[in-house]
């Protein structure tokens, strides 16, 4: 297929900006609850994010749904079919309300079960289950938000997203710095301040969704019962391409969460630790990994050959390193812990390039080519036959403190990357899902 390839990468710098700067803005949020609640202690900070590994495993599900549907959104935006791209939202919306019916009764009904597989200190569990039980009802309001802003991106309304990001992430800053510390005359509430103020922000992301959903200015606007109606061979197409990416994501960051079952292992310090280098991690890494949209929509537009230079990685893991002794020093944590921090932070840093590579080939690429099913056999075997088995051993065996724990599961990526750039030049990524549709 042959087209300006200049013209793609201005398309692409024009995307790609607002999708990566929201990607900041959602990071720097996560950055900062951490923050605010690593002010209070090591114990704290390690219970948010104990918490937080049932929360990113719902999200990175409902990011392969919606990888699966994005397809399909992007290719129909190419061909200006608004009715349809209605109706795979309106898919999104049924399939991620039932995902999030049962994270929501499971964070309820099981807690004490599902946090015992991430954290052994009683104290940690009892904020963890306290942070879970009142944040649970966002896996309801993501059902409704989330399909929108996939929808937004893929018809290339980039800036809505964007701005509701923004929004979000300044009204959670707000709420946050009440509830947890007591300002203005509320009561501190610490872990579960935090829990409500993102509860809070979450309503504030519904309303605005539709909003601009059902604004005149819309491009796919139309009527609650145009996104219903499905047309069955669209919604077997869709379940068809979705699937493995759902399974990749369930699968992939079930095993990411593993690591946390290995270092809460090695002490609540050394776990407090992992906990804020990633927060700060972070920042640098969703603007990285927001190439990866930008690329599933153009990939999905005109199946054109998008490149993520590893250069971009360079740059932003430079820069992590040379700011990792500072931002250390952020989190109220104790002075090995700040050590640990600092030293995770590294590792992150130097080990970016590959993760920035490997997240545009299955984000970006393969996903837009409609590759699903080869991207999930080579993330979901890395994580857990190599990355997962390493964590556990470098911490229950081999006693390793956690910067080296970490570094250790880095070989997954080494191999992983490997295999991509096999695929990538074999084009058998390359495929169009909408025909005949």
């Amino acid at each position: 297929m042959e087209f300006n390839k200049r013209d793609v990468n201005i398309k692409l710098a024009r995307i790609a900006t607002p999708i990566a700067i929201q990607g900041v803005v959602t990071a720097t949020l996560s950055m900062v609850d951490n923050l605010m609640v690593g002010r209070l202690g090591e114990v704290e900070l390690a219970a948010v994010g104990v918490a937080g590994q049932i929360f990113m495993v719902h999200y990175l599900v409902l990011f392969g749904i919606l990888s699966g549907c994005a397809t399909f959104m992007a290719q129909f935006y190419g061909t200006r079919d608004m009715a349809n791209i209605r109706k795979v939202v309106g898919f999104g919306f049924t399939a991620l309300a039932g995902l999030g019916i049962t994270f929501f009764l499971i964070s309820n009904l099981c807690t004490d079960w599902v946090l015992s597989i991430y954290a052994d200190d009683a104290a940690v569990k009892e904020l963890a289950a306290v942070y879970l039980r009142i944040n649970s009802f966002s896996f309801l309001l993501l059902a409704f938000s989330a399909p929108f802003e996939m929808a937004f991106k893929a018809t290339q309304q980039v800036r809505i997203p964007l701005l509701i990001s923004m929004v979000v992430f300044s009204s959670n800053t707000i709420i946050n710095y009440i509830l947890i510390f007591g300002k203005l005359g509320f009561p501190a509430l610490g872990v579960a301040g935090a829990a409500l103020g993102t509860l809070a922000a979450r309503i504030l992301q519904v309303g605005m969704n539709a909003v601009f959903a059902f604004r005149s200015k819309n491009e796919f606007r139309g009527s609650v019962r145009s996104y219903f109606g499905w047309n069955r061979e669209l919604i077997r197409r869709i379940i068809k391409n979705a699937t493995p990416t759902t399974i990749n994501e369930f699968l992939w960051s079930l095993g990411q969460t593993m690591f946390v079952a290995a270092f809460t292992r090695i002490g609540t310090t050394a776990y407090a630790a992992y906990q804020a280098a990633n927060a700060i991690f972070n920042i640098f890494n969703f603007a990285a990994f927001s190439l990866g949209d930008a690329a599933l929509i153009l990939i999905g537009e005109k199946l054109g050959e998008g490149k993520v230079t590893i250069i971009v990685g360079v740059v932003i893991g430079l820069g992590t390193v040379l700011v990792a002794s500072p931002l250390a020093g952020l989190f109220k944590l104790s002075e090995e812990g700040i050590r640990y921090t600092y030293l995770v932070l590294l590792m992150l840093g130097l080990t970016l390039p590959l993760d920035i590579y490997c997240g545009s080939m299955v984000a970006g690429v393969l996903r837009g080519g409609g590759d699903t099913r080869f991207s999930m056999i080579v993330e979901c075997s890395t994580v857990w036959f190599i990355a997962v088995p390493l964590a556990f051993i470098s911490a229950l065996v081999w006693h390793l403190p956690v910067h080296l724990a970490f570094l250790m599961t880095r070989l997954e990526a080494v191999i992983k990357a490997g295999i991509f750039v096999k695929r990538y030049i074999s084009k058998k990524w390359m495929n169009t899902v909408i025909e005949d549709l």
